[in-house]
């Protein structure tokens, strides 16, 4: 695989893994807020090599596992023969070592009390409330999230006939939340066993709607792998899954329809797929038409206003600024019930301005995120980026406010 890259320059690296995975020049220079020219002089060699930050950047959208595989004869890695992706992907949690514990255990003995699969559920629920409810979402669940991984497996494990079903299920669930917590914040090994004892738990249960959850995170984990057409055909086998049963079906599996399509849109805008991530968009918008006014999926928060928000992320995914910012205008905060949603839009309108440099208008979105959902940016390391950039290049009439919020996320000044 590498014999190709050997003796090329950076840029010739780049455009090489791009052209194997079939990005066109817009969509990977979009995926790092960058501009399509920018990406042509670094590919050409009209322009130096990019920075450290960037070239992780681009080792994380070609799926490139070491940054070393793109630094070529012009770039110096300070005699690093190696320089690993997920040595730059992580940003540390205080909770993620009791949850890697929980998950951990081999629990060879559990106790035999009588469980109660209906407050599990309840406790469950609980806390993808406080996931969408808190500004910081992920310190909050945090600290009760290893207890209730604990008590769910061993719930599965003692329950009995339909009950022991049931709370496969709910287990499935909780390993979603877990997967939606330490992703970005622990390493990938983690992230990759709860969406595969999601998966598990969710065979188990042998329900639709516990089997097209499982395969909506699954899907998560497969995409922020680089394993774009992994996660849509998964995403797109789940849905065909609900299809035959939409017809009667309950409206939180209806739902769990839309944010299927929803993942496979997205999915499909980051691979640079844009007649299939707006049809698998429609799809969604279809879904959320279809449902009460003002629902929301209780954890996937599928809902029209989502699907809005979704809209925003496709155009940006696709380098498509200006309809990025257009898609966004058509959105009322007030009406996402979720602060890691309402935070996450922010993240997204930051980064049509990204796009266009325009750092000032960046940095104030980034800012009206950081209050709405402080761990939407924190953790989020695309607003990490942004945010470094900020300060990097905003210039003396942001400094002092980009300075404040790198300090207020933890990057290093």
């Amino acid at each position: 695989m590498l014999d190709d890259l050997a003796g090329k320059r950076t840029g010739e690296r780049i455009q090489i893994l791009r052209e194997r995975k079939g990005l066109p020049r817009p969509v990977l220079a979009g995926l790092v807020g960058m501009s399509a020219s920018w990406l042509k002089g670094i590919e050409r060699g009209t322009r130096l090599p990019p920075r450290l930050p960037l070239l992780v950047k681009l080792a994380e959208a070609l799926a490139v596992g070491d940054v070393a595989v793109l630094a070529g004869i012009d770039m110096d890695l300070g005699g690093a023969t190696s320089v690993p992706v997920s040595s730059f992907a992580r940003i540390p949690h205080d909770a993620v070592p009791a949850i890697r514990e929980a998950i951990r255990d081999p629990m060879l003995t559990i106790p035999s009390a009588p469980v109660d699969v209906a407050a599990l559920a309840g406790r469950t629920a609980d806390a993808w409330r406080l996931w969408h409810q808190s500004a910081q979402h992920r310190t909050d669940v945090g600290r009760i999230l290893p207890r209730l991984v604990t008590d769910t497996r061993i719930g599965a494990r003692t329950a009995e006939g339909q009950d022991r079903r049931a709370a496969c299920a709910v287990l499935a669930e909780v390993y979603a939340l877990v997967q939606h917590e330490v992703v970005w914040a622990s390493e990938a090994e983690l992230t990759w066993t709860a969406a595969d004892r999601a998966m598990t738990a969710a065979q188990e249960a042998d329900t639709p709607a516990a089997l097209a959850g499982a395969a909506w995170t699954l899907g998560m984990v497969q995409r922020s792998a680089g394993d774009t057409d992994g996660a849509l055909t998964l995403a797109r086998d789940a849905a065909a899954l609900l299809e035959p049963r939409l017809a009667d079906a309950g409206v939180e599996l209806r739902a769990m329809y839309g944010a299927l399509q929803l993942h496979a849109a997205t999915t499909a805008a980051r691979a640079g797929r844009e007649g299939d991530a707006w049809r698998h968009w429609d799809a969604a918008c279809a879904t959320a038409a279809r449902l009460p006014d003002h629902y929301h999926h209780p954890w996937t928060m599928f809902g029209a206003s989502n699907v809005k928000l979704h809209a925003v992320s496709i155009a940006a995914d696709l380098s498509r600024s200006a309809e990025a910012r257009s898609r966004a205008e058509d959105i009322d905060p007030e009406e996402i019930p979720s602060r890691e949603r309402r935070g996450r839009l922010g993240v997204e309108i930051a980064r049509s301005y990204h796009q266009r440099r325009d750092y000032p208008a960046m940095l104030h979105w980034l800012e009206q995120a950081h209050q709405t959902s402080a761990d939407s940016v924190r953790y989020s390391p695309t607003a990490r980026q942004m945010t470094a950039d900020a300060v990097d290049h905003g210039g003396p009439l942001i400094s002092r406010r980009a300075r404040s919020l790198a300090g207020s996320v933890g990057l290093p000044l």
